[in-house]
């Protein structure tokens, strides 16, 4: 099978109508100037260097900004610059981030006529009223209509949702999972909201007005929101906004992040929180006070098992007084597990 990799041009706040509470797309992107196709060649140029052709499946990623809302003109540079290379054999694919305002049949037509393969749409909540809180310009009818005419077209469909807008609650975060999953993506980005420097949401946060979730809160919901999307087999890409020089530990010298719940390994504790509640599941299933449980998983996910710096061994110590032996077999597929009780308090006391 080979290895997918993705090569990220960055087109930041290009074409966007509007600024949403929350952007400031060049932090984000840690992308400071405008992206031209002499760009967009030398960046795909330098990643097919350090890229094995006959290994690998290339796709190239406009993100940022809304690239479908940017000038035909523009938008049919950079797209004729990246289908080069399909047309040449070193690249698969092209996917691009977009508003769900900013899709029409004449964008769609555009985006098949280069290969497109995947549309992704900043949905960020279902919720009418947060939608317009947050200033995004359009509402949820918008993402429906969107979403069917990039499916009915043969794209693969994917969204974006995010974690902590303002007046957000949890309930309206999972009633935006099960909106989306109706929605059928293929795909799903979760974004916890981080408070970027130069932005409104960054004056209401200095007035008062907007308090972000603690980094514990938006774990527990976004873990909620990640199991929703796996059990209808829809593929989570990315959880946390990826970690730049821009995008780092609040206070820290080039951090554009003001406040909010960032971590440098925030999937990580989500997918690792996960794991904890399917040990402690099967430890309460049992009638027994359980002394040792052994947990065996692809190596891969061994270290969700553990958790971030052995918190699940240290918590189900200190809470169960019970204690994680860790396992692996490459036999087991990725995501399973076999969770066996190896030892009770009846068996510790009759040693």
């Amino acid at each position: 099978m080979k290895k997918q990799y993705i090569i990220p041009i960055f087109v930041p706040h290009l074409g966007c109508p509007n600024d949403c509470i929350f952007c400031n797309q060049k932090s984000i992107s840690g992308q400071k100037e405008n992206m031209t196709k002499e760009k967009a060649k030398e960046i795909i140029e330098d990643y097919l260097e350090n890229i094995k052709a006959e290994e690998a499946e290339v796709e190239i990623a406009f993100y940022g900004g809304s690239f479908t809302a940017i000038e035909a003109k523009q938008q049919e540079e950079l797209l004729e610059t990246a289908y080069q290379y399909i047309q040449a054999g070193k690249v698969e694919s092209i996917r691009i981030s977009t508003r769900p305002d900013a899709i029409d049949k004449e964008t769609l037509k555009r985006l098949k006529k280069y290969k497109v393969k995947n549309i992704e749409l900043g949905v960020q909540s279902a919720n009418d009223y947060i939608l317009k809180r947050s200033n995004r310009g359009h509402n949820f009818a918008t993402v429906k209509k969107a979403s069917k005419m990039i499916r009915w077209n043969g794209f693969k469909l994917g969204h974006q949702m995010m974690v902590g807008l303002p007046e957000s609650t949890r309930i309206d975060e999972i009633n935006t999972a099960k909106a989306l999953i109706k929605l059928k993506p293929k795909m799903v980005r979760i974004y916890p909201v981080l408070i970027v420097k130069n932005t409104r949401l960054e004056e209401e946060y200095n007035q008062g007005k907007y308090e972000p979730l603690p980094l514990v809160q938006a774990v527990e919901v976004c873990k909620e929101l990640v199991r929703m999307f796996a059990d209808k087999k829809i593929d989570i890409i990315r959880v946390g906004l990826q970690n730049t020089e821009e995008i780092a530990e609040p206070g820290t010298k080039e951090s554009e992040v003001v406040a909010g719940p960032y971590h440098p390994a925030f999937r990580q504790l989500v997918e690792s929180a996960l794991w904890y509640d399917a040990v402690v599941g099967k430890i309460k299933k049992l009638n027994v006070k359980v002394k040792e449980v052994e947990v065996t998983v692809n190596p891969i996910d061994s270290n969700n098992v553990i958790g971030h710096k052995k918190e699940n061994v240290l918590k189900l110590k200190e809470t169960y007084d019970v204690d994680l032996i860790l396992r692996q077999d490459e036999a087991i597929k990725q995501g399973k597990s076999k969770i066996e009780i190896t030892k009770t308090y009846h068996d510790f006391l009759e040693e």
